[in-house]
């Protein structure tokens, strides 16, 4: 398949409030189940070892009016939460056999209760991770956490899930997340032979594809996109930081690029990306992956680790190691974790002399004329600076 198609049926599969892509799955042998998650991580690997899909919900995006989920939330947090309700009771998610809302905010955590009272059919859990990052106390209550799920999992299917299974998914997503690394390097090197409207709409396709699809997927567009004759623009090379949880409408990303910028690094759907190499796929597998979960993964405002005093240098490293000229902070309006650390990031930037300028969006946000003329701004700005 060239560019276009492949995008085009990302796009097909982003724009499917109904998740047809997991119905056809599902039926594709009966007896299969799919468990949905939230924003930001759990460990994929356990669903996938137990035979079930795992299914990305980041809410209803820019495409859906909410208005059964508006009656369950105040005005002043942020959208996603409501927007999956909608999902939820408007008998969209229906294909799902289960929910796993991971420790990320308040707001996630209230939803799973909401959850666990509208849908009594339905498997829910709480999934907690740890705020401790020693492996004699983060590490054993992250063992139990995934312990306790993969027992669930396991009766939910009718057999206990064994240690070869989870290696066996342990190595899938391996190879996923190498594939995944390879299209940001590769997108870093030449952000104009794969823009970010592209890049996106082809992660969120692992939302609702096995994983063994999507690398195939994933790798396809690298070698679709590399064949592409694309012009190359004087652009600012930006890092995009903030959006990890509600995801911005596709037309923000597409108005930041019009606007004169090539994203060459982000945070959306961290849970992709959120460890940074192969987890090993000897000795315990929980074990490994609690190792990967608290030595070896992203850096988010969401993640708490009171030992570490680098904030804000695994941000500067994504600006250095991409050649970023500038970040733009983009977070989702009423976000605690990205709104109340944003002003500690900018201190550090300021100190290194990073540019970089805000703004705060919803997933429904519709007016783009703003951020691209905020977007277009920081640009020629940036430009100005470096060749002053």
């Amino acid at each position: 398949m060239n560019v276009q198609e492949i995008v085009g049926r990302c796009e097909a599969l982003f724009e499917d409030l109904h998740f047809n892509a997991v119905k056809e799955w599902k039926a594709a042998t009966p007896g299969r189940k799919a468990i949905g998650y939230m924003p930001i991580y759990v460990p994929r690997e356990i669903v996938h070892a137990a035979g079930m899909l795992p299914v990305g919900i980041f809410g209803g995006g820019d495409q859906m009016e909410v208005i059964q989920g508006d009656a369950y939330y105040q005005s002043y947090i942020c959208r996603i939460p409501r927007s999956t309700l909608e999902l939820g009771l408007t008998g969209r998610l229906d294909c799902l056999d289960g929910m796993l809302f991971p420790s990320i905010c308040d707001v996630i955590r209230n939803l799973s209760g909401m959850w666990q009272i509208l849908f009594k059919d339905k498997y829910v859990k709480y999934f907690d991770v740890p705020q401790n990052y020693d492996d004699s106390i983060g590490g054993e209550f992250y063992v139990r956490e995934m312990q306790v799920m993969r027992e669930d999992l396991g009766k939910l299917r009718g057999k206990p899930i064994s240690d070869d299974e989870l290696r066996a998914s342990i190595a899938v997503y391996n190879e996923n997340r190498r594939a995944l690394r390879e299209l940001y390097a590769y997108r870093a090197a030449k952000p104009w032979q794969a823009p970010t409207s592209e890049v996106y709409l082809v992660l969120r396709a692992g939302c609702v594809l096995p994983p063994e699809e999507h690398t195939k997927l994933v790798r396809e567009y690298i070698a679709a996109a590399d064949a592409e004759k694309r012009a190359l623009r004087d652009n600012a090379r930006v890092v995009l930081t903030g959006a990890f949880c509600e995801q911005p409408p596709l037309s923000l990303i597409k108005s930041i690029e019009m606007a004169g910028c090539y994203i060459v690094d982000d945070d959306f759907m961290l849970v992709m990306r959120w460890l940074l190499d192969d987890v090993p796929t000897a000795g315990d597998p929980l074990d490994e992956l609690s190792k990967a979960f608290l030595h070896r993964s992203a850096s988010t405002s969401s993640k708490y680790d009171e030992k570490k005093s680098d904030k804000g240098q695994y941000l500067l490293k994504q600006v250095k190691s991409n050649a970023g000229e500038g970040v733009i902070f983009a977070a989702p309006s009423f976000c605690d974790p990205a709104l109340l650390e944003r002003p500690m990031l900018q201190e550090v930037l300021a100190k290194y002399k990073v540019p970089y300028t805000a703004f705060k969006y919803a997933e429904n946000t519709g007016q783009m004329a703003p951020i691209r003329e905020q977007a277009g701004t920081f640009a020629d700005s940036i430009k100005l600076w470096s060749a002053a």
